[in-house]
Protein backbone atom coordinates (compact mmCIF):
# COMPACT_ATOMS: atom_id res chain seq x y z
CA UNK A 1 0.00 0.00 0.00
CA UNK A 2 2.55 2.84 0.54
CA UNK A 3 4.01 2.41 -3.17
CA UNK A 4 0.50 2.90 -4.17
CA UNK A 5 1.06 6.62 -3.99
CA UNK A 6 5.14 7.01 -4.30
CA UNK A 7 5.26 7.27 -8.20
CA UNK A 8 3.03 10.68 -8.21
CA UNK A 9 1.91 13.53 -6.82
CA UNK A 10 -0.35 13.05 -3.31
CA UNK A 11 -1.60 15.64 -1.02
CA UNK A 12 -1.79 14.74 2.58
CA UNK A 13 -4.09 15.32 5.11
CA UNK A 14 -2.10 15.57 8.16
CA UNK A 15 -2.88 15.33 12.07
CA UNK A 16 -2.83 18.20 14.51
CA UNK A 17 0.38 16.54 16.31
CA UNK A 18 1.70 15.22 12.68
CA UNK A 19 1.79 19.03 11.36
CA UNK A 20 3.98 20.24 14.78
CA UNK A 21 6.42 17.28 14.41
CA UNK A 22 6.14 18.72 10.34
CA UNK A 23 7.04 22.27 11.93
CA UNK A 24 10.35 20.99 13.75
CA UNK A 25 11.62 19.05 11.52
CA UNK A 26 11.57 21.95 9.06
CA UNK A 27 13.21 24.60 11.13
CA UNK A 28 15.94 22.10 12.29
CA UNK A 29 16.57 20.90 8.56
CA UNK A 30 16.53 24.16 7.24
CA UNK A 31 17.91 25.89 9.76
CA UNK A 32 15.42 28.28 10.37
CA UNK A 33 13.50 29.64 13.42
CA UNK A 34 9.90 28.89 14.11
CA UNK A 35 9.41 32.52 14.35
CA UNK A 36 10.68 32.56 10.58
CA UNK A 37 8.38 29.96 9.91
CA UNK A 38 5.55 31.90 11.47
CA UNK A 39 6.16 35.07 9.82
CA UNK A 40 6.71 33.08 6.37
CA UNK A 41 2.76 31.68 7.09
CA UNK A 42 1.41 34.56 8.40
CA UNK A 43 2.92 36.72 5.66
CA UNK A 44 1.47 34.14 3.03
CA UNK A 45 -2.25 35.32 4.50
CA UNK A 46 -1.63 38.53 4.58
CA UNK A 47 -0.67 38.66 0.76
CA UNK A 48 -3.47 35.92 0.65
CA UNK A 49 -5.95 39.03 1.66
CA UNK A 50 -4.15 41.97 0.21
CA UNK A 51 -4.48 40.67 -2.61
CA UNK A 52 -8.17 40.75 -2.85
CA UNK A 53 -9.16 43.69 -1.15
CA UNK A 54 -6.22 46.11 -2.94
CA UNK A 55 -6.57 48.89 -0.16
CA UNK A 56 -10.34 49.01 0.16
CA UNK A 57 -11.36 50.73 2.55
CA UNK A 58 -12.75 47.96 4.95
CA UNK A 59 -12.80 48.24 8.80
CA UNK A 60 -10.83 44.83 9.78
CA UNK A 61 -10.81 43.26 12.77
CA UNK A 62 -7.71 40.87 13.75
CA UNK A 63 -8.85 38.94 16.95
CA UNK A 64 -5.13 36.93 18.90
CA UNK A 65 -5.32 34.61 20.67
CA UNK A 66 -2.26 34.03 22.77
CA UNK A 67 -0.76 31.30 21.42
CA UNK A 68 1.40 30.75 18.19
CA UNK A 69 -2.07 30.86 16.12
CA UNK A 70 -2.38 34.43 17.80
CA UNK A 71 1.50 35.26 16.65
CA UNK A 72 -0.32 34.51 13.26
CA UNK A 73 -2.60 37.09 13.89
CA UNK A 74 -0.17 39.86 15.31
CA UNK A 75 2.06 39.45 11.94
CA UNK A 76 -0.84 39.57 9.47
CA UNK A 77 -2.12 42.71 11.43
CA UNK A 78 1.23 44.46 11.38
CA UNK A 79 1.84 44.07 7.61
CA UNK A 80 -2.00 45.43 7.68
CA UNK A 81 -1.16 48.40 9.49
CA UNK A 82 2.12 48.73 7.25
CA UNK A 83 0.00 48.79 4.01
CA UNK A 84 -2.60 51.80 5.22
CA UNK A 85 -5.51 49.15 6.25
CA UNK A 86 -7.86 50.43 8.72
CA UNK A 87 -7.13 47.62 11.28
CA UNK A 88 -8.28 46.94 15.04
CA UNK A 89 -5.93 44.25 16.70
CA UNK A 90 -7.00 42.85 19.68
CA UNK A 91 -5.51 40.61 22.66
CA UNK A 92 -7.97 37.80 23.52
CA UNK A 93 -6.35 37.26 27.02
CA UNK A 94 -7.98 33.71 27.98
CA UNK A 95 -4.81 32.42 29.85
CA UNK A 96 -1.51 33.84 31.52
CA UNK A 97 0.73 31.87 29.47
CA UNK A 98 2.40 33.29 26.04
CA UNK A 99 3.79 31.64 23.78
CA UNK A 100 7.29 33.23 22.67
CA UNK A 101 6.90 33.83 19.39
CA UNK A 102 3.85 35.43 19.88
CA UNK A 103 5.41 37.84 22.66
CA UNK A 104 8.19 38.40 19.93
CA UNK A 105 5.20 39.51 17.58
CA UNK A 106 3.03 41.37 20.06
CA UNK A 107 6.67 43.59 20.73
CA UNK A 108 7.26 43.70 17.22
CA UNK A 109 3.28 45.57 16.41
CA UNK A 110 3.97 48.04 19.73
CA UNK A 111 7.24 49.20 17.77
CA UNK A 112 5.46 50.54 15.17
CA UNK A 113 3.30 52.31 17.61
CA UNK A 114 0.23 50.22 17.23
CA UNK A 115 -1.15 48.83 20.63
CA UNK A 116 -3.65 46.10 20.88
CA UNK A 117 -6.43 46.36 22.58
CA UNK A 118 -6.90 43.56 25.91
CA UNK A 119 -10.06 41.62 25.82
CA UNK A 120 -10.37 40.08 29.38
CA UNK A 121 -13.93 40.42 29.50
CA UNK A 122 -17.45 40.71 27.43
CA UNK A 123 -17.08 44.59 28.05
CA UNK A 124 -14.30 44.47 26.06
CA UNK A 125 -15.85 42.98 23.19
CA UNK A 126 -15.50 45.74 20.03
CA UNK A 127 -18.57 46.92 18.02
CA UNK A 128 -18.27 44.59 14.94
CA UNK A 129 -20.57 45.54 11.85
CA UNK A 130 -21.69 43.38 9.01
CA UNK A 131 -19.93 45.34 6.47
CA UNK A 132 -16.37 44.83 8.18
CA UNK A 133 -14.01 42.06 8.04
CA UNK A 134 -12.84 39.52 11.06
CA UNK A 135 -9.28 37.18 11.01
CA UNK A 136 -10.07 34.73 13.11
CA UNK A 137 -6.44 33.80 15.24
CA UNK A 138 -7.92 32.90 18.56
CA UNK A 139 -7.24 29.14 18.65
CA UNK A 140 -5.84 27.12 16.18
CA UNK A 141 -4.80 23.41 15.53
CA UNK A 142 -4.37 21.08 18.20
CA UNK A 143 -7.12 22.70 20.18
CA UNK A 144 -8.37 20.12 22.63
CA UNK A 145 -10.62 21.80 25.31
CA UNK A 146 -14.11 23.18 24.21
CA UNK A 147 -13.72 27.49 24.63
CA UNK A 148 -15.38 28.56 27.81
CA UNK A 149 -15.83 31.98 29.72
CA UNK A 150 -15.43 35.47 27.69
CA UNK A 151 -13.62 33.40 25.11
CA UNK A 152 -16.73 31.13 24.05
CA UNK A 153 -19.04 34.35 24.63
CA UNK A 154 -16.62 36.77 21.98
CA UNK A 155 -16.73 33.89 19.63
CA UNK A 156 -20.53 33.60 19.86
CA UNK A 157 -20.49 37.29 19.48
CA UNK A 158 -18.75 37.38 16.69
CA UNK A 159 -20.76 34.61 14.89
CA UNK A 160 -24.21 36.65 15.56
CA UNK A 161 -22.76 39.25 13.89
CA UNK A 162 -22.84 37.64 10.78
CA UNK A 163 -19.06 39.20 9.61
CA UNK A 164 -17.15 37.84 7.27
CA UNK A 165 -14.38 35.85 8.76
CA UNK A 166 -11.15 34.88 7.46
CA UNK A 167 -9.81 31.75 9.81
CA UNK A 168 -6.41 31.14 9.91
CA UNK A 169 -5.44 27.88 9.79
CA UNK A 170 -8.20 26.57 11.74
CA UNK A 171 -11.38 27.99 12.81
CA UNK A 172 -11.31 28.82 16.52
CA UNK A 173 -13.35 26.24 18.84
CA UNK A 174 -13.09 23.32 16.26
CA UNK A 175 -10.99 20.36 17.24
CA UNK A 176 -8.36 18.50 14.61
CA UNK A 177 -8.91 14.97 15.91
CA UNK A 178 -12.18 14.86 17.87
CA UNK A 179 -16.05 15.89 17.55
CA UNK A 180 -17.30 19.03 18.92
CA UNK A 181 -18.71 19.06 22.42
CA UNK A 182 -20.06 22.67 22.44
CA UNK A 183 -21.11 23.58 18.91
CA UNK A 184 -22.14 26.82 20.72
CA UNK A 185 -18.03 27.64 21.32
CA UNK A 186 -17.12 27.13 17.19
CA UNK A 187 -16.55 30.36 15.01
CA UNK A 188 -18.43 29.98 11.69
CA UNK A 189 -15.83 30.65 9.23
CA UNK A 190 -16.69 32.34 5.95
CA UNK A 191 -13.15 31.10 4.44
CA UNK A 192 -10.32 29.20 6.51
CA UNK A 193 -6.34 29.46 5.02
CA UNK A 194 -4.65 26.32 6.58
CA UNK A 195 -1.52 25.82 6.60
CA UNK A 196 0.23 22.71 4.15
CA UNK A 197 -2.50 20.44 3.91
CA UNK A 198 -6.32 19.87 4.53
CA UNK A 199 -7.32 18.71 7.80
CA UNK A 200 -9.67 16.22 8.08
CA UNK A 201 -11.88 18.06 10.16
CA UNK A 202 -12.64 20.39 7.51
CA UNK A 203 -14.28 17.07 5.21
CA UNK A 204 -16.77 15.71 7.51
CA UNK A 205 -20.69 16.52 7.46
CA UNK A 206 -20.89 16.99 10.95
CA UNK A 207 -18.56 20.23 10.58
CA UNK A 208 -20.67 22.03 7.65
CA UNK A 209 -21.60 24.44 9.54
CA UNK A 210 -18.25 25.90 10.79
CA UNK A 211 -16.68 25.45 7.31
CA UNK A 212 -17.77 27.21 4.10
CA UNK A 213 -14.78 27.28 2.35
CA UNK A 214 -11.27 26.33 2.48
CA UNK A 215 -7.74 26.76 1.03
CA UNK A 216 -4.30 25.47 1.57
CA UNK A 217 -1.73 27.80 1.63
CA UNK A 218 2.02 26.02 0.89
CA UNK A 219 3.89 27.08 3.81
CA UNK A 220 7.32 24.82 2.72
CA UNK A 221 7.14 21.97 5.34
CA UNK A 222 9.58 19.33 4.63
CA UNK A 223 7.97 17.16 2.41
CA UNK A 224 10.60 14.24 3.11
CA UNK A 225 9.84 14.36 6.59
CA UNK A 226 6.35 14.32 5.88
CA UNK A 227 6.17 11.40 3.80
CA UNK A 228 8.22 9.67 6.35
CA UNK A 229 5.35 9.71 8.67
CA UNK A 230 3.51 7.26 6.89
CA UNK A 231 0.08 9.17 6.22
CA UNK A 232 -2.63 7.24 5.91
CA UNK A 233 -5.12 9.87 4.92
CA UNK A 234 -4.78 11.40 1.24
CA UNK A 235 -6.65 14.25 -0.57
CA UNK A 236 -7.52 12.96 -3.92
CA UNK A 237 -7.28 15.31 -6.60
CA UNK A 238 -6.77 16.18 -10.23
CA UNK A 239 -2.82 15.81 -9.80
CA UNK A 240 -3.60 11.96 -8.13
CA UNK A 241 -5.96 10.41 -10.72
CA UNK A 242 -4.26 11.60 -14.05
CA UNK A 243 -1.45 8.83 -13.78
CA UNK A 244 -4.50 5.95 -13.24
CA UNK A 245 -5.29 6.70 -16.75
CA UNK A 246 -4.97 4.02 -18.47
CA UNK A 247 -3.97 4.65 -22.18
CA UNK A 248 -4.93 2.51 -25.16
CA UNK A 249 -3.52 0.98 -27.41
CA UNK A 250 -4.37 0.77 -31.49
CA UNK A 251 -4.25 -2.83 -31.35
CA UNK A 252 -6.50 -3.45 -28.51
CA UNK A 253 -10.45 -4.93 -29.00
CA UNK A 254 -13.32 -5.03 -26.89
CA UNK A 255 -12.06 -8.37 -25.47
CA UNK A 256 -8.86 -6.50 -24.04
CA UNK A 257 -10.94 -3.86 -21.70
CA UNK A 258 -13.03 -6.95 -20.08
CA UNK A 259 -16.26 -7.93 -19.44
CA UNK A 260 -18.43 -5.69 -16.41
CA UNK A 261 -21.75 -8.58 -15.69
CA UNK A 262 -24.07 -6.43 -13.65
CA UNK A 263 -27.10 -8.42 -11.16
CA UNK A 264 -29.53 -6.60 -10.32
CA UNK A 265 -33.53 -5.16 -10.37
CA UNK A 266 -36.65 -6.13 -9.37
CA UNK A 267 -40.40 -5.57 -10.36
CA UNK A 268 -40.68 -1.42 -10.50
CA UNK A 269 -36.71 -1.68 -9.92
CA UNK A 270 -35.70 -1.85 -13.52
CA UNK A 271 -34.54 1.51 -13.79
CA UNK A 272 -31.38 1.09 -11.16
CA UNK A 273 -29.95 -1.92 -12.59
CA UNK A 274 -30.23 -0.01 -16.21
CA UNK A 275 -28.06 3.23 -15.39
CA UNK A 276 -25.60 1.21 -13.55
CA UNK A 277 -24.98 -1.06 -17.31
CA UNK A 278 -25.27 1.68 -19.03
CA UNK A 279 -22.13 3.19 -16.17
CA UNK A 280 -20.10 0.57 -17.46
CA UNK A 281 -20.27 0.63 -20.96
CA UNK A 282 -19.69 4.64 -21.08
CA UNK A 283 -16.39 4.25 -19.06
CA UNK A 284 -15.42 1.87 -21.28
CA UNK A 285 -15.89 -1.79 -20.15
CA UNK A 286 -15.21 -3.96 -23.80
CA UNK A 287 -18.49 -6.03 -22.95
CA UNK A 288 -21.18 -5.85 -20.57
CA UNK A 289 -23.88 -7.71 -19.78
CA UNK A 290 -27.18 -7.69 -17.75
CA UNK A 291 -28.61 -10.31 -15.44
CA UNK A 292 -32.05 -9.06 -14.56
CA UNK A 293 -35.72 -10.58 -13.73
CA UNK A 294 -37.84 -11.43 -16.85
CA UNK A 295 -40.02 -8.46 -16.38
CA UNK A 296 -36.69 -6.01 -17.45
CA UNK A 297 -35.72 -8.06 -20.36
CA UNK A 298 -37.38 -5.78 -23.00
CA UNK A 299 -36.42 -2.62 -20.98
CA UNK A 300 -32.45 -3.34 -21.17
CA UNK A 301 -32.41 -5.19 -25.02
CA UNK A 302 -34.73 -1.79 -26.04
CA UNK A 303 -32.29 1.11 -23.64
CA UNK A 304 -28.97 -0.22 -24.14
CA UNK A 305 -28.48 -2.36 -27.56
CA UNK A 306 -24.65 -2.70 -27.10
CA UNK A 307 -25.42 -4.87 -23.66
CA UNK A 308 -25.73 -8.27 -23.89
CA UNK A 309 -29.23 -9.59 -21.30
CA UNK A 310 -29.21 -12.96 -19.47
CA UNK A 311 -32.65 -13.16 -17.02
CA UNK A 312 -33.93 -15.22 -13.68
CA UNK A 313 -37.66 -14.86 -12.52
CA UNK A 314 -40.25 -13.37 -13.53
CA UNK A 315 -40.30 -10.35 -11.38
CA UNK A 316 -37.31 -11.51 -8.24
CA UNK A 317 -33.58 -12.37 -8.85
CA UNK A 318 -33.97 -16.19 -7.26
CA UNK A 319 -31.63 -18.07 -9.27
CA UNK A 320 -28.35 -16.33 -10.28
CA UNK A 321 -27.57 -18.98 -12.91
CA UNK A 322 -26.03 -16.78 -15.87
CA UNK A 323 -23.68 -18.49 -18.10
CA UNK A 324 -21.72 -15.24 -19.30
CA UNK A 325 -18.12 -15.34 -18.09
CA UNK A 326 -17.28 -12.10 -16.63
CA UNK A 327 -14.26 -10.22 -15.35
CA UNK A 328 -16.20 -7.96 -12.68
CA UNK A 329 -19.26 -8.14 -11.32
CA UNK A 330 -21.20 -5.54 -10.57
CA UNK A 331 -24.34 -6.13 -8.01
CA UNK A 332 -27.03 -5.16 -5.93
CA UNK A 333 -28.82 -2.00 -8.06
CA UNK A 334 -32.66 -2.19 -7.52
CA UNK A 335 -32.24 -6.21 -6.56
CA UNK A 336 -34.82 -5.83 -3.64
CA UNK A 337 -34.66 -8.02 -0.11
CA UNK A 338 -37.33 -10.54 -0.63
CA UNK A 339 -36.87 -14.05 0.35
CA UNK A 340 -36.12 -15.77 -2.50
CA UNK A 341 -33.62 -13.14 -3.60
CA UNK A 342 -31.67 -13.48 -0.08
CA UNK A 343 -31.61 -17.23 -0.87
CA UNK A 344 -30.31 -17.42 -4.18
CA UNK A 345 -28.08 -14.22 -3.11
CA UNK A 346 -26.39 -16.65 -0.26
CA UNK A 347 -26.00 -18.86 -2.50
CA UNK A 348 -24.18 -17.08 -5.54
CA UNK A 349 -22.24 -15.83 -2.46
CA UNK A 350 -20.69 -19.15 -1.45
CA UNK A 351 -19.92 -19.88 -4.94
CA UNK A 352 -18.72 -17.08 -6.17
CA UNK A 353 -14.45 -16.21 -6.83
CA UNK A 354 -15.11 -13.25 -9.51
CA UNK A 355 -14.03 -9.79 -8.36
CA UNK A 356 -17.35 -7.94 -6.76
CA UNK A 357 -19.25 -4.55 -6.60
CA UNK A 358 -21.63 -4.62 -4.09
CA UNK A 359 -24.42 -1.62 -4.06
CA UNK A 360 -27.98 -1.64 -2.70
CA UNK A 361 -29.71 -4.68 -2.00
CA UNK A 362 -27.16 -6.66 -2.05
CA UNK A 363 -25.17 -4.76 1.13
CA UNK A 364 -28.99 -4.55 3.04
CA UNK A 365 -28.87 -8.47 2.49
CA UNK A 366 -25.21 -8.90 3.97
CA UNK A 367 -26.39 -6.25 6.85
CA UNK A 368 -29.10 -8.60 7.63
CA UNK A 369 -27.11 -11.78 7.79
CA UNK A 370 -23.94 -10.89 8.49
CA UNK A 371 -21.72 -13.75 8.06
CA UNK A 372 -22.40 -13.38 4.33
CA UNK A 373 -19.23 -11.20 4.84
CA UNK A 374 -16.61 -13.74 4.66
CA UNK A 375 -17.40 -15.45 1.28
CA UNK A 376 -16.48 -12.27 -0.65
CA UNK A 377 -13.69 -12.02 -2.39
CA UNK A 378 -10.74 -10.19 -1.16
CA UNK A 379 -10.34 -6.37 -1.79
CA UNK A 380 -14.51 -6.59 -2.46
CA UNK A 381 -16.16 -2.72 -2.99
CA UNK A 382 -18.64 -1.87 -1.26
CA UNK A 383 -20.60 0.98 -1.92
CA UNK A 384 -23.23 2.32 0.40
CA UNK A 385 -25.41 4.84 1.22
CA UNK A 386 -25.42 6.97 4.74
CA UNK A 387 -28.45 4.23 5.86
CA UNK A 388 -26.79 1.24 3.65
CA UNK A 389 -23.76 2.05 6.12
CA UNK A 390 -25.42 2.06 9.19
CA UNK A 391 -26.93 -1.37 8.87
CA UNK A 392 -23.52 -2.56 8.11
CA UNK A 393 -21.43 -1.59 10.25
CA UNK A 394 -24.09 -0.26 13.11
CA UNK A 395 -24.58 3.27 14.47
CA UNK A 396 -22.40 5.70 15.03
CA UNK A 397 -21.93 8.55 17.43
CA UNK A 398 -20.06 11.00 15.32
CA UNK A 399 -18.00 11.18 12.05
CA UNK A 400 -14.92 10.59 13.67
CA UNK A 401 -16.41 7.14 15.28
CA UNK A 402 -18.35 6.54 11.75
CA UNK A 403 -14.66 6.33 10.44
CA UNK A 404 -13.18 4.19 12.94
CA UNK A 405 -15.94 1.86 12.84
CA UNK A 406 -15.93 1.42 9.29
CA UNK A 407 -11.82 1.07 9.22
CA UNK A 408 -12.20 -1.77 11.64
CA UNK A 409 -15.09 -3.55 9.10
CA UNK A 410 -12.68 -2.51 6.33
CA UNK A 411 -9.21 -3.97 7.76
CA UNK A 412 -11.57 -6.69 9.88
CA UNK A 413 -13.16 -8.08 6.18
CA UNK A 414 -10.43 -6.71 4.12
CA UNK A 415 -13.06 -5.05 1.79
CA UNK A 416 -13.45 -1.42 0.12
CA UNK A 417 -15.64 1.09 1.36
CA UNK A 418 -17.07 3.80 -0.12
CA UNK A 419 -18.22 6.75 2.25
CA UNK A 420 -20.88 8.87 0.25
CA UNK A 421 -21.19 12.15 0.90
CA UNK A 422 -19.92 15.91 -0.12
CA UNK A 423 -16.19 14.48 0.45
CA UNK A 424 -16.75 10.81 -0.90
CA UNK A 425 -14.34 8.70 1.17
CA UNK A 426 -12.42 5.60 0.20
CA UNK A 427 -11.63 3.15 2.90
CA UNK A 428 -8.63 0.28 2.09
CA UNK A 429 -8.09 -1.05 5.68
CA UNK A 430 -6.13 1.55 7.86
CA UNK A 431 -6.05 4.20 4.69
CA UNK A 432 -8.58 6.96 3.73
CA UNK A 433 -8.85 8.23 0.43
CA UNK A 434 -11.04 11.87 0.55
CA UNK A 435 -12.45 12.84 -2.46
CA UNK A 436 -12.32 16.23 -3.77
CA UNK A 437 -14.65 16.61 -6.45
CA UNK A 438 -18.59 16.90 -6.69
CA UNK A 439 -21.30 19.23 -5.25
CA UNK A 440 -25.16 18.63 -4.19
CA UNK A 441 -26.02 17.91 -7.83
CA UNK A 442 -24.95 14.35 -7.43
CA UNK A 443 -27.97 14.56 -4.57
CA UNK A 444 -30.51 12.72 -7.19
CA UNK A 445 -32.38 9.40 -7.25
CA UNK A 446 -29.43 6.43 -9.05
CA UNK A 447 -26.42 8.51 -8.74
CA UNK A 448 -24.81 5.80 -6.57
CA UNK A 449 -26.40 3.11 -9.37
CA UNK A 450 -23.73 4.87 -11.88
CA UNK A 451 -20.78 4.92 -9.01
CA UNK A 452 -21.32 1.40 -8.93
CA UNK A 453 -21.43 1.06 -13.06
CA UNK A 454 -18.18 3.31 -13.24
CA UNK A 455 -16.24 1.59 -10.50
CA UNK A 456 -17.12 -1.76 -11.84
CA UNK A 457 -16.11 -0.94 -16.21
CA UNK A 458 -12.62 0.17 -14.60
CA UNK A 459 -12.33 -3.13 -12.34
CA UNK A 460 -13.02 -4.85 -15.92
CA UNK A 461 -10.56 -2.52 -17.48
CA UNK A 462 -8.07 -4.12 -15.69
CA UNK A 463 -7.77 -0.90 -12.99
CA UNK A 464 -7.29 -2.49 -9.46
CA UNK A 465 -10.37 -2.20 -6.91
CA UNK A 466 -8.39 0.49 -4.89
CA UNK A 467 -7.32 2.58 -8.22
CA UNK A 468 -11.20 1.68 -10.00
CA UNK A 469 -12.79 3.29 -6.58
CA UNK A 470 -10.85 6.28 -6.19
CA UNK A 471 -10.65 6.98 -10.18
CA UNK A 472 -14.58 6.45 -10.49
CA UNK A 473 -15.28 8.23 -7.22
CA UNK A 474 -13.44 11.28 -8.58
CA UNK A 475 -14.78 11.29 -12.23
CA UNK A 476 -18.59 10.92 -10.67
CA UNK A 477 -17.90 14.29 -8.94
CA UNK A 478 -16.47 15.89 -12.13
CA UNK A 479 -19.25 15.57 -13.91
CA UNK A 480 -21.42 17.52 -11.45
CA UNK A 481 -18.78 19.83 -11.11
CA UNK A 482 -18.63 20.32 -15.03
CA UNK A 483 -22.35 20.40 -15.63
CA UNK A 484 -23.12 23.08 -13.04
CA UNK A 485 -21.36 25.41 -15.47
CA UNK A 486 -24.42 24.59 -17.89
CA UNK A 487 -27.42 23.48 -15.62
CA UNK A 488 -28.46 23.83 -12.33
CA UNK A 489 -28.45 21.35 -9.02
CA UNK A 490 -31.99 21.01 -9.34
CA UNK A 491 -32.24 19.80 -13.40
CA UNK A 492 -29.32 17.13 -12.53
CA UNK A 493 -29.79 13.77 -13.13
CA UNK A 494 -28.24 10.42 -12.59
CA UNK A 495 -28.38 10.39 -16.37
CA UNK A 496 -26.58 13.15 -16.88
CA UNK A 497 -23.38 11.94 -15.01
CA UNK A 498 -23.25 9.90 -17.87
CA UNK A 499 -23.65 12.40 -20.38
CA UNK A 500 -20.85 14.85 -18.42
CA UNK A 501 -18.50 11.77 -18.07
CA UNK A 502 -16.41 12.21 -21.71
CA UNK A 503 -16.25 15.74 -20.11
CA UNK A 504 -14.90 15.26 -17.13
CA UNK A 505 -12.26 12.45 -18.60
CA UNK A 506 -11.45 14.78 -21.11
CA UNK A 507 -10.16 17.38 -18.18
CA UNK A 508 -7.58 15.01 -17.00
CA UNK A 509 -6.05 16.50 -20.12
CA UNK A 510 -6.56 19.83 -19.38
CA UNK A 511 -3.93 21.72 -18.01
CA UNK A 512 -5.27 24.29 -16.33
CA UNK A 513 -6.35 24.35 -12.27
CA UNK A 514 -4.21 20.69 -12.04
CA UNK A 515 -3.30 21.51 -8.66
CA UNK A 516 -6.23 23.61 -6.91
CA UNK A 517 -5.84 23.45 -3.51
CA UNK A 518 -9.37 25.25 -2.70
CA UNK A 519 -12.50 23.53 -2.00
Amino acid sequence: MRGFFYYFYAMYILTSNQIKQADQATIEHKNITSLELMEHAATLCFNWLHSRLQGQNIEIHVFCGIGNNGGDGLVIARHLFQHGYNVHCYIVNFSDKRSDDFLTNYNHLKELGEWPTVISSEKDFPKVDFEDIVIDAILGNGLTRKPAGFTKNLIQYINSTKVFTLAIDFPSGLFSNASVIDKDSVLRAGHTLTFQTPKLAFLLPENKNFINTWEVLDIGLDENFIESLKPTTHYITKNDVIPMYQSRNKWDHKGTYGHSLIIGGSFGKIGAVTLTTKAALKIGSGLVSAYVPKCGYNILQISIPEAMVEVDSDKLLTHYNFKTKPSVIGIGPGMGTAEQTAIGFEKFLKNNKIPLVIDADAINLIAQQPTLIEYVPEKTILTPHPKELQRLVGEWKNDFDKLEKVISYSLKHNVLIIIKGAHTTIVDGGFLFVNSTGNPALATAGSGDVLTGIITGFIAQGYSPLKAAIFGVYLHGKTADIALQKTSYETFTSSSILEYLPDAILDLFNQENTSSQES
